[in-house]
C-alpha cells in the first residue's frame, strides 16, 4: 500500500486567534518564489508587498510582521495571500518557515520577538 503524505496546512501553523476578522489580512506577495504555509513575512516599505523576512536588510522586510496561513505560488507574478497580521494569536513554532538567511537559533529568536511585538506568539508543542 503506498504511503500518502499530506502537505502542511493552516491547522499545522495556527493554533489560536482571537477573531479572524481582526487578526487576518489579505496582502500582496512579491513575485519570485512559492511561499509555503507558515512563511514568516516582512513588509517592503516602498511597495507595501510582503516577502520572506530576511535576517538583515534595509527595505523594511527585515522586520517580521506576519505569518502566511495558506501556501501561495508567486513564482511568475505577484500573488494575493492571507496572513495572520496581529494578535492575540498563537502559532506553532515548528510550523513556521523562514528565509534562508534566518539560519540559527539567535536569528530565529529575533524573528519570534518581532512577531510577538504584533501579538503573534510562537509556542512549542501546541
Amino acid at each position: 500500500m503506498p504511503v500518502l503524505t499530506e502537505q502542511p496546512s493552516m491547522g499545522d501553523v495556527l493554533k489560536y486567534e482571537v477573531n479572524p476578522n481582526y487578526t487576518r489580512e489579505v496582502i500582496t506577495l512579491l513575485q519570485g518564489m512559492p511561499y509555503p504555509v507558515g512563511s514568516v513575512l516582512g513588509k517592503i516599505t516602498a511597495s507595501g508587498k510582503y516577502t520572506l523576512s530576511p535576517a538583515t536588510g534595509t527595505d523594511g522586510a527585515e522586520i517580521a510582521t506576519a505569518v502566511l496561513l495558506f501556501a501561495v505560488d508567486a513564482t511568475l507574478a505577484d500573488a494575493t495571500g492571507i496572513v495572520l497580521a496581529r494578535g492575540p494569536s498563537v502559532v506553532s513554532r515548528a510550523g513556521l518557515a523562514y528565509d534562508g538567511t534566518v539560519d540559527d537559533g539567535t536569528k530565529i529568536t529575533a524573528k519570534l520577538g518581532q512577531l510577538a511585538a504584533v501579538g503573534i506568539i510562537a509556542r512549542d508543542g501546541v
